[in-house]
């Protein structure tokens, strides 16, 4: 589907330098956040205390997470669990305080609110099972990588593979940099709208690579730069339309979601703008320094002699 048809190429890969210099600075930034300040783990990864609650009705959250949040601990997450009359409590780690007692301030506090409720479970989750959480999610991210990297080589060449890659670690890392720059909470949550991101990421990358490989067979006597430029153009529409419908969705959870779905959104909203700059000025440019060509992807066609040879 297309609302508008642009009729002249847009020369991207002219510039293709200039917004490669700053893709290189906005990476190079957010490394350099991720070395100095890191990432900060929620309570999933560092490990705490864990508080189902159950009302007789849906309590209100807001005055709950107020309640709780004067306890005076550094990071807390309420939020509904299973119905919207259970709730769970989520408290840090703290120094010279067991669950129980961490527990118990927690009640009280919810029972401010509400003297009805009711205490269903507690649980302490300790720092191996964060540090177990994160490796498996470091190993989600890898399975991730290399099976993007095998299905583009397959389906394209190696060459697109590696620019792909390069892109959505380009946005994974700018996603990271801006969590570890604002020191927003990164949760599990966070890790699966990153693994989301990057299929988000690599499906615009195949529509353009996809064009790409078309405009070389029908474009015979243009340039790689022109094939580029013109695949690029011609998917303007579908990017522009697909992309802003799913952000348009996604700032609506951001702003409506509640702070249980807040970084999530958040990461996503990040991910989205960041997956289509990399996918055209990332991905396509990689692709056109890497040497991209026709005999890349188009196959000559071995013709037979008219003849055959007589013994």
């Amino acid at each position: 589907m297309e609302f508008f048809r642009i009729k002249r190429d847009i020369p991207f890969m002219r510039h293709a330098l200039i917004f490669n210099l700053i893709s290189f600075a906005s990476f190079a930034l957010a490394v350099f956040f991720l070395a100095t300040r890191g990432l900060h783990l929620s309570i999933e990864f560092t490990g705490g205390t864990v508080i189902e609650v159950s009302h007789p009705q849906a309590p209100d959250l807001e005055k709950i997470r107020e309640a709780v949040g004067k306890l005076g601990y550094a990071e807390t997450q309420v939020q509904n669990f299973g119905s919207s009359r259970d709730i769970l409590i989520r408290l840090p780690l703290a120094k010279g305080e067991s669950a129980a007692q961490q527990s118990d301030k927690a009640l009280a506090a919810v029972r401010s609110v509400d003297s009805l409720a009711e205490l269903r479970r507690v649980e302490f989750v300790g720092p191996q099972v964060g540090s177990e959480l994160a490796a498996d999610g470091a190993m989600a991210l890898l399975f991730v990588v290399i099976g993007i990297m095998l299905y583009l080589a397959i389906r394209f060449e190696w060459k697109f593979a590696i620019a792909a890659i390069v892109a959505n670690l380009h946005d994974v890392v700018i996603i990271l940099g801006f969590f570890a720059a604002f020191q927003w909470e990164f949760s599990l949550a966070v890790l699966a709208a990153i693994l989301a991101v990057l299929g988000y990421s690599v499906n615009e990358s195949v529509v353009i690579f996809d064009r790409i490989r078309e405009n070389f067979r029908k474009m015979r006597k243009a340039s790689p730069r022109e094939v580029i430029d013109n695949a690029i153009t011609s998917t303007a529409s579908r990017t522009i339309i697909t992309h802003l419908s799913t952000e348009m969705m996604v700032i609506s959870m951001l702003i409506f979601g509640g702070p249980a779905l807040f970084y999530f959104a958040l990461a996503l909203t990040i991910g989205i703008v960041f997956g289509i700059y990399s996918s055209v000025f990332v991905a396509a440019a990689m692709a056109m320094w890497l040497g991209i060509k026709r005999e890349d992807l188009v196959k000559p066609i071995k013709k037979k002699d008219d003849f055959e040879p007589v013994p």
